[in-house]
């Protein structure tokens, strides 16, 4: 099963199983090794900067456009 099937599947879940599901999923990341944190992070991290990257590249009059509409 791919993760994107077992996410589908989990989504279908009732909300109380989906919680314990969601807690014992967080519960096991306290387990990761120090290197796996780090992975993890570097990993959050350059995902972070490639977003903003991309943000970043957009025309101000874009942005600024955006911002008024979504202050409307």
């Amino acid at each position: 099963m791919s993760t994107e099937e077992l996410e589908q599947a989990a989504l279908k879940l009732t909300p109380r199983d989906r919680a314990r599901l969601a807690e014992r999923l967080l519960d096991s990341l306290e387990t990761l090794s120090d290197e796996e944190n780090a992975q993890l992070w570097t990993e959050e991290a350059a995902r972070r900067d490639a977003a903003w990257s991309e943000e970043a590249a957009r025309p101000a009059a874009e942005v600024f456009a955006d911002a008024r509409r979504r202050l409307k």
